[in-house]
């Protein structure tokens, strides 16, 4: 007999057929009442309507979230079709046994359209879509079925990239002050004077004779004189001219950024009509 856990694990399953194309999710199991093992899953095959597709599990293969039937998709989706509320009859399972090439379990009549047993505490109900169909957890279940996994909800949700522009502050660079002593030549033309020796010669006259011959006839002596010069000399000190200091200030620039933005887009395939442009924004303007 199976496990609830295996029970819950077909609802939540997606039929895969032989090639890996997608078939749809499980909408109900069916299981012997003799053996209490799920003999039948249904899927839908379609975007609308209520029928659903036999599917066995006598040749399945459950790979994680996935039922993986020895099956083409177009075989699975001409195979016999029953209602959502009706019971598998002997006569249905027969029919489908021979459609599939399978041969019959000898007990067609037991299978009905009920599973047994207790699910998480609960009694399990019918595969009916719209209702609980595994027990506490399953959920409520809409018009329509995911097809590219397990079934979620009602709706497909379109989802997009919101881009927020603003500025952050980093470290561009760096600046310094630094202060080396440099060596240059200043050259000034400064006046100077000097003295130089002047030989006078003046004749002998009544009013120097007196001095001329004071000291004698003939006599030897010598006489000289200082001579003097101003010569250029440089006197340095050190002196404050200015004062030199760093600060910054703030330059208002812009600049052009481009970023890539991702959106999801919903397509309808089939027959049904788009209600219009509700819920289809292009999403937020760029901001700067």
């Amino acid at each position: 007999m199976a496990s609830d856990q295996q029970i819950r694990d077909l609802y939540a399953a997606t039929v895969v057929s032989t090639n890996g194309d997608k078939i749809g999710a499980v909408e109900q199991v069916y299981l012997d009442d003799t053996s209490g093992e799920p003999e039948w899953v249904t899927v839908k095959t379609g975007l609308f309507g209520s029928a659903q597709s036999f599917v066995p599990l006598a040749a399945a293969a459950v790979e994680g979230d996935q039922i993986r039937v020895p099956f083409l998709k177009d075989r699975i989706k001409d195979a016999p079709r029953m209602e959502e509320d009706e019971d598998l009859s002997p006569a249905q399972e027969a029919e489908l046994y021979r459609y599939y090439g399978l041969e019959d379990s000898g007990d067609a009549a037991t299978t009905t359209g009920e599973t047994t047993g207790t699910v998480a505490g609960t009694d399990t109900t019918t595969g009916t879509p719209g209702t609980t169909t595994a027990g506490a957890g399953e959920g409520v279940r809409g018009q329509g079925r995911d097809t590219s996994g397990p079934n979620t909800d009602d709706a497909m949700t379109r989802s997009e990239e919101r881009v927020a522009f603003g500025t952050q502050e980093r470290e561009s660079g760096r600046a310094r002050l630094r202060k080396h002593v440099v060596t240059d030549r200043v050259t000034e033309e400064v006046p100077v004077s000097r003295e130089e020796a002047v030989v006078e010669r003046e004749p002998i006259t009544d009013a120097n004779r007196g001095d001329a011959v004071s000291g004698g006839d003939l006599t030897e002596e010598e006489h000289e004189v200082t001579l003097h010069e101003e010569r250029a000399v440089v006197d340095k000190e050190t002196v404050p001219v200015e004062r030199v200091r760093l600060g910054t200030e703030t330059v208002a620039d812009t600049e052009t950024v481009s970023v890539d933005r991702r959106r999801e887009e919903i397509e309808v395939d089939g027959d049904a009509t788009d209600g219009g442009a509700a819920g289809r924004g292009t999403g937020d303007a760029d901001r700067r």
